[in-house]
């Protein structure tokens, strides 16, 4: 007797699946693919943002990024923020991190202190240094007042030497405390037989350091760098509130100035186009990321 087939149950859990998705779905599609694709047609235009007269110029807006100097300053300004604020805030967190793993009492109160300021937006965090650095009342002045350095004191937001150094502290100390947290499950993760054995063999710390914990964290670097660069390009809030691009262009970065081309001097169409510039940008530079790091981690 030939035994009769069973047709296969379908797993009703699939369709259920289906339907928890497609709001996602259709809310990714509305917010995010529609207006990529909407916005590689509108920098293509001299669009005001506001009228109906929407006037194709072709390629017009992206030669004049070519050649405009204030977007020159702009990018430049990005990418030194960008190179100074990825080293410093994953130096910075991972020595916090190494601090806070050998800490035995009140360990989570050091944690929640370093990173209490990452729960603040970036809009208050900038009033909150605008105060400390204020030329008059601020307190960074007045400390310097009472140790007897006055000579010292600026109008550090005003200066065109100070004022993008202020900015890149300030973002240092809000967004420090994220890495911190990602670096510190990485040493937790290192098993600890290693490093006794290290240890054993007569290693001292900074040779644990350099062969077993450092190569061993290349995963968690990997993570840092790449969100630290991202963040970094991406950066706004700090500048809208501490200097506002200013004094004269000197802090303005491409995200600020297609605020304020966009929405300052209506010109969303140029606008636009410095945003499509700036996607690009931030693609290219993760990529490049993604395989060196990659490859350093295989490495290691």
């Amino acid at each position: 007797m030939h035994e009769t087939l069973k047709p296969k149950r379908k797993q009703p859990w699939k369709h259920y699946a289906l339907w928890f998705i497609l709001p996602s779905f259709v809310f990714y599609t509305a917010f995010v693919i529609l207006p990529t694709v909407s916005s590689s047609y509108y920098s293509l235009t001299s669009w005001d943002g506001i009228s109906s007269n929407i006037r194709f110029i072709g390629l017009e807006n992206y030669r004049e990024i070519w050649a405009s100097s204030r977007v020159h300053n702009a990018l430049y300004n990005t990418l030194l923020l960008a190179v100074v604020l990825v080293i410093l805030e994953n130096i910075v967190a991972l020595a916090l991190a190494l601090i806070v793993d050998q800490v035995r009492w009140f360990s989570k109160l050091f944690r929640s202190i370093f990173y209490l300021p990452v729960l603040m937006s970036g809009i208050v965090m900038g009033f909150i240094w605008v105060i400390l650095l204020n030329y008059n009342f601020g307190v960074v002045n007045q400390l310097l007042d009472l140790i007897g350095l006055s000579a010292w004191k600026r109008d550090w937001l005003g200066d065109p030497d100070f004022a993008m150094i202020s900015i890149i502290l300030a973002t240092v100390w809000k967004s420090v405390g994220y890495y911190m947290v990602i670096y510190l499950a990485g040493l937790q993760g290192i098993p600890k037989e290693l490093l006794e054995a290290a240890s054993i063999d007569g290693a001292g710390r900074w040779q644990r350091f350099r062969n077993v914990t450092f190569p061993l964290l290349a995963g968690a670097i990997t993570v840092c760098v790449i969100l630290s660069m991202i963040s970094a390009l991406k950066i706004f809030d700090q500048i809208a509130v501490m200097t506002d691009g200013g004094p004269g262009f000197e802090t303005e970065t491409l995200t600020y100035i297609i605020y304020k081309v966009a929405f300052g001097e209506l010109r969303q169409g140029f606008g636009t186009a410095l945003g499509i510039v700036l996607f690009l940008i931030i693609l290219i530079v993760s990529v490049i990321q993604i395989r060196v790091l990659r490859r350093r981690e295989v490495e290691m």
